[in-house]
């Protein structure tokens, strides 16, 4: 669970919430309750380092993040973690790279401003002579129904985490 805190940003009210991640670190995000629609056509990329700091992020990542290419390279790729997501959800993500196979999935992802965007993700390990040395994550446009099946998932996952 996240503790949550009222907040206002602009003119939109939004809440501080306090996440935990599957790692046990901690950090304060802004959440506003507002969708920024994928953009058609586009496909967000970035790689990461073995550890999951982000080494590459293509323009259509910085825009529908809200960060600029600077905040983002080295930042841990949770930095985009909304807290709807369970952590369990980004445990599976990580048990499968690490096993070397491919994940695939749903993810709701928050943006520098508070708002959110959903993407279908697919993540695999970047191995070279035989070593993982990191990460690429390839982001498409989900449809609505795959987003509403993933909304009740992890809400229901979200009941049963510690």
């Amino acid at each position: 669970m996240s503790e949550t805190h009222p907040a206002q940003v602009g003119g939109e009210q939004g809440v501080r919430h306090e996440l935990r991640h599957h790692d046990g670190s901690t950090r304060s995000v802004l959440v506003i309750d507002r969708e920024v629609p994928y953009p058609e056509g586009k496909l967000i990329v970035s790689r990461t380092d073995s550890e999951g700091r982000i080494t590459h992020a293509n323009r259509a990542f910085v825009e529908m993040s809200g960060y600029t290419e600077e905040e983002l390279i080295g930042q841990a790729h949770s930095i985009l973690r909304h807290p709807d997501m369970p952590r369990a959800a980004f445990k599976s993500l990580w048990d499968t790279v690490q096993a070397g196979q491919e994940w695939r999935g749903y993810v709701k992802n928050l943006r520098k401003d508070g708002a959110y965007y959903w993407v279908f993700a697919t993540v695999i390990a970047n191995v070279r002579a035989g070593a993982t040395i990191g990460y690429t994550s390839v982001r498409r446009k989900p449809s609505r129904s795959k987003i509403d099946e993933a909304v009740a998932l992890y809400a229901t996952m979200r009941e049963t985490q510690t």
